[in-house]
């Protein structure tokens, strides 16, 4: 019994076998979704290449399975991994050629056994950017591309054969506490990486500088304790892969899209479907689907973003000093916010979008000014439960001012509970942004955002379906990845895990 439960236990914290249950199911369900659109039903044809990519699909599944019952058996006949089993997910690398980033990035876990924050950071780094050259790379199906097409795909590929230069490097000089010193140089270069919206080689920059100075072995510790916590849900993992792709494809689609392909009508390519040339497609004027959505990510994270990174800014000073001060002040502050509070968000925003135009800069003002309480009295909590702690009451017998004793010692102590609650209300800014738009109070109707073209997609649902289910598949996809992030980092910077 006790050996049973042992076998148990060790499956539920294997990462390796996690992940390939995890795959295992998701691949299936792909190749179900790509079977069940293999066949045309109008013209009682097969599409071949559907049917390539399910036998694709079908086959990684098979092969993942059996990797799935070998990895179980392993862990209950020897408690480990062996080499030989790791050295069969090497083949699933090339799955990633099919856009399967769950059998790639399981094939990345399993061949491991070593696998440092660094080392993931650098794999989805990886991953990502193939991503972004293989996106970017079905421009090259259209009549024309932009000047700069050709000079940022030589800058992405370079850029992947360094992110594979340090997944090696983190594979063989990193440990959990240390990295040599001379990968404070790879690391400054990774934050450069920053400019390409890589938010990975981000992370994995700022880790190995920590790292290679050894400023403070605690901070670093803690900050590695929160990566592994949030690497080790894997539905975390895949929200912020997403998330960061989407990011990325948004600063670098000026680079290698046209934009006069997503603005301008082509009356020879109205509602074409999707093909090589239009890979989703074109809508009722002959505007490329897929380089609107594209660029309309850029909208949904811009708004997403800004509309609450300025209410957690305003109403965490307003918490605070409503927590720390309390009585007239707590008054005063909270019972103005509750009056606000009291006006439903959405109908807050149409009204300031109605008074003052519908545009961008209108928009995320509309959205803010609604989300401010919330975040007030989110702050206005921590702060009251923190404020009665020893340290604060330490700083206060060393002279320290109120404003140092919150803003250096308090607020900095209850920010996880608001980048908690920011990563999960991002999610609902993207929806309202969306919603809006699609009632024609959000975005102007001429700009490329998810909202504009899923109302423009809504009149043919039922001939021409595809040009509302992309981008309804994007703001879906996008928000239920900031909420499984936010899950993530809600179980890691959890105290009582901690």
């Amino acid at each position: 019994m006790k050996n049973i439960l042992h076998v148990k236990l060790l499956l539920k914290i294997t990462q390796e076998y996690v992940n390939a249950h995890f795959t295992f199911v998701f691949s299936f369900l792909f190749s179900l979704l790509f079977l069940a659109y293999s066949y045309d039903f109008s013209s009682q044809s097969l599409r071949p290449i559907v049917c390539a990519i399910f036998i694709i699909y079908a086959i990684t599944t098979a092969y993942v399975g059996f990797l799935t019952v070998r990895i179980k058996q392993n862990l209950a006949k020897l408690g480990d991994i062996p080499k030989s089993t790791r050295l069969l997910g090497y083949p699933l690398f090339l799955t990633v050629a099919t856009g399967n980033i769950f059998s790639a990035s399981f094939a990345f876990m399993l061949v491991s056994k070593k696998k440092t924050a660094e080392y993931t950071f650098a794999a989805y780094a990886f991953i990502t950017q193939l991503f972004i050259i293989g996106i970017s790379a079905l421009n090259l199906f259209k009549p024309y591309v932009t000047d700069t097409f050709l000079l940022a795909m030589g800058l992405f590929l370079c850029l992947a054969l360094f992110y594979i230069v340090m997944l090696i490097l983190c594979t063989k000089f990193v440990t959990q506490k240390y990295a040599p010193k001379w990968m404070l140089l790879p690391g400054i270069l990774l934050l450069f990486a920053t400019f390409t919206g890589n938010l990975f080689a981000t992370l994995l920059g700022y880790c190995l500088i920590q790292k290679a100075r050894k400023t403070n072995p605690s901070s670093i510790e803690k900050w590695q304790n929160i990566w592994e916590k949030i690497l080790r849900n894997t539905m975390a993992v895949f929200g912020l892969f997403f998330i960061v792709l989407m990011f990325s494809l948004s600063v670098t689609s000026s680079w290698t899209f046209d934009y006069d392909l997503a603005t301008e009508n082509n009356y020879g390519a109205l509602l074409q479907t999707p093909s090589l040339e239009y890979p989703l497609g074109t809508d009722n004027y002959g505007r490329d689907l897929f380089s609107r959505i594209i660029f309309g990510a850029q909208i949904s994270l811009i708004v997403g973003f800004f509309s609450t990174i300025i209410p957690a800014l305003i109403g965490g000073v307003l918490g605070a000093f409503s927590g720390f001060y309390g009585k007239a002040t707590d008054n005063i502050i909270m019972r103005s916010l509750d009056i606000l509070y009291a006006i439903p968000g959405i109908l807050l925003a149409i009204a300031i979008i109605a008074a003052f135009g519908a545009n961008t800069v209108n928009l995320i003002i509309a959205l803010s000014v609604g989300a401010i309480p919330t975040y007030a009295r989110t702050m206005r909590a921590n702060v009251m439960q923190l404020a009665n702690f020893e340290f604060v009451e330490s700083a206060r017998a060393l002279g320290a001012s109120d404003a140092a004793i919150i803003f250096k010692h308090i607020v900095p102590n209850s920010l996880a509970p608001m980048i908690v609650k920011a990563t999960l209300t991002i999610g609902g800014a993207v929806i309202s942004t969306s919603s809006l738009s699609f009632l024609g109070l959000g975005i102007e109707p001429h700009i490329p955002e998810w909202g504009n073209i899923l109302k423009v997609g809504s009149t043919y649902l039922e001939t021409h379906s595809y040009v509302a289910i992309f981008p309804g598949l994007c703001i879906m996809l996008l928000v239920l990845s900031f909420n499984f992030l936010g899950d993530g980092l809600r179980d890691a910077l959890d105290p009582k895990t901690n």
